[in-house]
């Protein structure tokens, strides 16, 4: 069997960094909520499966430790999620379907849950484990807040200002995405009218009430994440719109698998919707390229930064990579 590898070279830190340069790391632009494609057909690229790196780009110091700390290997952690998910034919199941609703091929889904407990979370023993989690958080009063004012008080400041704007604050992406770049900009790590605020990002400083992870449940996501994309599972899936002022439902959204694995797609679907739109080219049938972008967010401004680029092609990261080298086995589960 084929072994997860990661290649130490010279070059690791130019292949990082050509990783970054084309899927690009800038603030959001936009997003796909309200987006219908009107590219036309012929003027989209289809780009070809497989990865353009020959070896796995450099894996971050984060998820090493992480899996040093368990004392696991990033072979271990992959076989067992792929054995999870290969005897939980009713998980299976529910992928298949919440992709056909969202028009992507389920690959893309369970790419993206092997490459989050592969490398970004300790391990997964079932899925019902997050049934139960999100039964159990399901009692628990909390809010989104930050030293006792609540995230949607905060977001009152005259620095949100250009948040306020209506073709902002109709779409939950771009409204949320707005907040996050604001923080990042105006308030991360600064002092603003004598209080002195965390260098922590956006969904750090506000909405990790409970525990000091970042992201949740079986696709790891992120309450933060969750809110953005509200709007577009509630126009697919016909679910109740978030807000942040009901936590506890951003909570179990992001929790619980019959509701998590809809934003899970939706996310996907925004990625493959924005590099069709913005960077011209058509993502769909790279499973490594939307995992890839899964872990890393932003995909709108990620996708302008591309085709600015003059870039052939986007290309994958270490976990990305994953996906597309172990494709074979993915499908298998299929």
């Amino acid at each position: 069997m084929k072994r997860i590898t990661v290649v130490h070279r010279v070059t690791a830190p130019i292949a990082m960094f050509a990783v970054f340069f084309c899927l690009g790391n800038l603030l959001p632009i936009g997003s796909g909520d309200g987006f219908t494609a009107t590219a036309h057909a012929q003027s989209v690229r289809v780009v070809p499966e497989g990865n353009r790196y020959r070896s796995q780009p450099k894996i971050p110091f984060a998820s090493s430790r992480r899996t040093s700390a368990s004392n696991s290997s990033y072979d271990a952690k992959f076989e067992k999620v792929l054995s999870v998910l290969r005897r939980d034919r009713r998980l299976m199941s529910s992928i298949k379907r919440v992709a056909s609703r969202y028009g992507i091929d389920p690959i893309h889904i369970v790419g993206a849950i092997v490459g989050e407990h592969t490398y970004n979370y300790d391990t997964l023993d079932s899925a019902q484990s997050y049934y139960v989690k999100a039964l159990a958080y399901a009692g628990i009063r909390f809010d989104f807040e930050l030293n006792g004012e609540q995230v949607e008080t905060f977001v009152e400041r005259p620095q949100f200002d250009r948040c306020r704007k209506e073709h902002v604050q109709k779409a939950s992406d771009r409204r949320w995405s707005c907040y996050e770049q604001v923080w990042n900009s105006r308030f991360r790590g600064k002092s603003v009218d004598g209080v002195r605020y965390p260098r922590k990002n956006f969904n750090e400083a506000f909405f990790q009430p409970l525990y000091a992870g970042q992201s949740f449940g079986l696709g790891q996501l992120s309450p933060l994440t969750v809110l953005k994309m509200t709007d577009r599972v509630a126009r697919t899936s016909n679910f109740r719109k978030l807000k942040s002022t009901n936590p506890e439902a951003v909570y179990k959204a992001t929790m619980d698998p019959n509701q998590s694995l809809h934003y899970m797609a939706a996310i996907i679907r925004d990625a493959i919707d924005a590099y069709k739109s913005v960077g011209k080219v058509d993502i769909s049938k790279n499973p490594g390229l939307t995992a890839t972008l899964y872990n890393l967010g932003d995909p709108w401004s990620r996708a302008a930064k591309f085709r600015r680029s003059g870039n052939s092609w986007p290309r994958e990261n270490y976990y990305g990579w994953l996906v597309n080298d172990r494709i074979d086995e993915l499908e298998s589960l299929l």
